[in-house]
């Protein structure tokens, strides 16, 4: 459902207002992805699980406490991992194959596109008159 003049107006004055405010965090919002913060989020999942692993390993020996605490860095981290896995593969297939030359607007030119174009020219090429 389309917005009004009035709602398209509001917002637009909303967000003049807040880029004047804060023009870092308008910055932010508009070049974050998904995957950006979700491959962030993978990476220091896996460096927290590599030091749980390192603590494990070092500290298990000569104190069974500090090995848990290792195993208990280990588990965080890893929730962390799978967490940040299913968000990004949450993301859609259009997401994933829109092309920088698709028009946003209309949804025309992308990569999904010329693939089911594809996939009917060779439909019709190859397809067999029956007799």
């Amino acid at each position: 459902m389309p917005l009004s003049e009035h709602e398209q107006r509001i917002l637009q004055e909303l967000e003049e207002s807040l880029s004047a405010q804060d023009p870092a965090f308008v910055d932010k919002v508009r070049n974050e992805t998904v995957y950006r913060h979700e491959g962030r989020q993978l990476k220091w999942g896996v460096a927290g699980f590599t030091l749980g692993l390192v603590i494990l390993v070092a500290c298990f020996t000569t104190s069974v406490l500090l090995g848990f605490v290792g195993v208990a860095i280990m588990f965080g981290s890893a929730f962390v991992m799978h967490r940040s896995l299913r968000a990004m593969g949450r993301a859609s297939w259009h997401d994933l194959t829109r092309s920088f030359t698709e028009d946003e607007a209309s949804g025309v030119g992308g990569v999904e596109d010329r693939i089911h174009d594809a996939r009917d020219w060779f439909k019709d090429r190859f397809r067999r008159d029956e007799p």
